[in-house]
């Protein structure tokens, strides 16, 4: 159960840290999802990238968050 705990752990700070790098990324580089996909929702507006640093700064945040939780609760039940 632990070790279950542990990689839990993990997975969400792995997820905070990528989606707080793309969030960043997004902020400086607004083509990047153009370049990438060729994809261009907005018709270069910037639209649909402030809603998308949104969404990933929320995400990451959350994610940073459950990832503490979670540890806490591993080292509360080991000590």
């Amino acid at each position: 159960m632990r070790r279950n705990r542990i990689v839990l752990v993990w997975a969400e700070s792995v997820l905070a840290v990528v989606t707080g790098v793309l969030g960043f990324v997004t902020v400086f580089w607004h083509d990047w999802i153009e370049i990438l996909s060729g994809w261009d929702p907005d018709h270069h507006s910037g639209s649909v990238e402030v809603g998308l640093v949104v969404v990933l700064l929320i995400f990451s945040v959350t994610c940073a968050a459950l990832a503490r939780r979670t540890y806490r609760r591993v080292v509360a039940q080991s000590g």
